[in-house]
C-alpha cells in the first residue's frame, strides 16, 4: 500500500474516534500519530503524558517541546506508580502493573474533559514481542490505531521523514524501569542513577544507549557504531569518572551493543 493510502487509512480510523485523547510521550510512534491525528479538522485530539520518576526529565521536556510544534493541546499529568508495592517489587509483568495504574488516569481525565477516547502508539511490531502492557491497554478499552492499521516501525519511521518529523530516526525510548533486572526492587535513588548516567552518555553525543542497574555494575549499551567512540581514553575516562560519580563502583560496555528488551534475555 503506497504512503497517501496508509495515512488515509489511518486517519479514517481516527475519525472514527471522534474525540480522542492520546498517550504522547515525544517518541516516534506517538509523535507520528499525533501528527496524523492533528491534521483531521473533523476530530479533536490533546495529548497527554505522564511524569513520573521513571520517565527521564528530557523526555517529558522534548515532549512538551513537540507538542506545541504540533500545535495541540498538551496536558502532563503527576503520576506515581512506584507508590503500587505490586510494582515497586518489580515482577516480569511490571509492565501490566504501571500500564494501569498511568491509563487509568488517562481515562479519569478523558472523561473530565468530554474526550470520547484515549489512544495509543502502540505498532503492529509490538504485537509480536513481549509487552505484557498491552494487556492493561486492552482490558481499559485503550485504541491503538497504528496497529489496528497495520503500520510497522519502519513504516512509521518512513512516514514520519516524508511528513518532515524530527522524529524519525529519533532511539527507541523505554522507560527507566527496563533497566532494572525483574525481582530488585524499584526506588527513585536507582532510578535517578541510571537518569544521571544516561543523560551524561547523552551530553556527550551517545544517541541510542542504555545503562542497565547490576549494582555495583553500570553495563553501558551502545549502537555498534558508537561503541569504539567510548573507547576513546579520554571519552572513556570522563564516563567512568562520571558514572563512579553518580555510585556505581564498576563501569562496563556490553560489547553487544544495544539491543531492546536485553533484560529479557534468559540464559540456558
Amino acid at each position: 500500500m503506497e504512503f497517501e493510502e496508509k495515512i488515509e487509512d489511518l486517519k479514517n480510523s481516527l475519525r472514527k474516534l471522534g474525540s480522542v485523547l492520546i498517550a504522547y510521550s515525544g517518541g516516534v510512534d506517538s509523535t507520528f500519530l499525533m501528527a496524523v491525528a492533528a491534521g483531521i479538522p473533523e476530530i479533536d485530539v490533546m495529548a497527554v503524558t505522564a511524569s513520573n520518576a521513571m520517565i527521564p526529565d528530557w523526555e517529558i521536556k522534548e515532549a512538551r517541546r513537540l507538542a506545541k510544534k504540533l500545535k495541540v493541546k498538551h496536558k502532563i499529568i503527576k503520576t506515581d506508580p512506584l507508590s503500587n508495592p505490586a510494582l515497586k517489587v518489580n515482577p516480569k509483568n511490571r509492565c501490566y502493573i504501571c500500564k494501569k495504574v498511568i491509563f487509568i488516569k488517562f481515562l479519569n481525565l478523558a472523561q473530565e474533559a468530554g474526550y470520547s477516547y484515549v489512544a495509543d502508539g502502540t505498532n503492529s511490531d509490538d504485537l509480536g514481542v513481549y509487552r505484557p502492557g498491552l494487556k492493561a491497554l486492552k482490558e481499559l478499552g485503550i485504541k491503538s490505531p497504528l496497529a489496528d492499521t497495520r503500520l510497522t516501525k519502519d513504516e512509521i519511521r518512513s512516514y514520519s521523514k516524508e511528513m518532515g518529523l524530527p522524529t524519525w530516526d529519533a532511539p527507541a525510548l523505554a522507560c527507566l524501569a527496563t533497566r532494572i533486572p525483574y525481582d530488585e526492587e524499584l526506588t527513585e535513588t536507582k532510578l535517578k542513577m541510571i537518569d544521571g548516567s544516561e543523560g551524561y552518555l547523552r551530553r556527550l553525543g551517545f544517541r541510542q544507549l542504555r545503562v542497565r542497574y547490576h549494582y555495583p555494575i553500570a553495563r553501558i549499551e551502545l549502537g555498534p557504531e558508537e561503541i569504539p567512540l567510548i573507547l576513546e581514553p579520554d571519552i572513556k575516562e570522563k564516563v567512568v569518572k562520571r558514572l563512579k560519580a553518580i555510585g556505581f563502583d564498576h563501569v562496563v560496555i556490553d560489547l553487544e551493543g544495544y539491543r531492546s528488551g536485553s533484560m529479557d534475555e534468559r540464559k540456558e
